[in-house]
């Protein structure tokens, strides 16, 4: 089974050096899919110093600052890992981010633009069922996206920042369950819904539609996912 790597580029050296190390592992960890196999994945620092092009010091450095966000772990003798977390801590995260999305879902109802609610449609506006099935993976990443933005839409800088903290978790583990039976059909036909009410500028419905969407996922991962203890 090939180790699961987060795919870095090098970096162009400055005077941030420190910093840009930081963002772009910490960008690299936030891609990666971290449920995908049955162990957490490990990192070299010697092969993320290597592929960023620095030493290994501010590797160590982004490292250490990335654990005190509670994102990678350091076990002795054994390396640094990414965070994992149980099946009952997905689901509070899951129900944590419904009300942090369902809340942007409101305020974009007064605050988005047409377009960028309009933007919204485009993203689904070839999606149907045989085409969801048969493209996964691509439409797996435009739903990810997809909630991204409703959170952006909202325009509240301090929910996009909470919701960031989640979100390694809630795209992993999005992209593990979304082939799950008819999940990945099911989810163009809430989407939709959800533009309709971000159109109607109906801020009760278009709350309450992202809310359930995404407790549904919590219900599934308490039903159907079983080994993540």
């Amino acid at each position: 089974m090939d180790v699961a790597r987060p795919i870095v580029a090098p970096i162009v050296i400055s005077s941030s050096l420190k910093e840009q190390t930081y963002e772009a592992l910490r960008q690299a960890i936030t891609s990666m899919n971290i449920y995908e196999q049955a162990e957490a994945p490990k990192l070299d620092e010697r092969y993320l110093a290597e592929s960023l092009g620095v030493s290994r010091t501010p590797v160590r450095e982004a490292l250490a600052r990335l654990e005190q966000e509670g994102l990678v772990q350091t076990i002795p003798r054994r390396g640094v890992f990414v965070v994992r977390k149980t099946k009952a801590e997905i689901i509070e995260i899951v129900t944590a981010w419904a009300a942090l999305e369902s809340m942007a879902a409101r305020l974009a109802t007064a605050n988005a633009t047409d377009e960028e609610i309009a933007n919204l449609r485009t993203m689904f506006a070839e999606e149907d069922g045989d085409s969801v099935r048969a493209h996964l993976d691509e439409y797996s990443d435009k739903n990810i996206a997809f909630h991204q933005a409703i959170l952006a839409l909202g325009k509240c800088d301090l929910i996009e920042q909470m919701a960031d903290n989640l979100f390694i978790h809630m795209r992993s583990i999005r992209s593990r369950t979304i082939g799950d039976g008819d999940r990945a059909v099911r989810s163009v036909i809430d989407h939709m819904n959800i533009i309709e009410a971000l159109e109607r500028r109906d801020p009760g419905l278009a709350e309450t539609l992202v809310r359930e969407h995404s407790m549904r996922l919590a219900e599934h991962i308490r039903k159907h996912v079983d080994d993540l203890d």
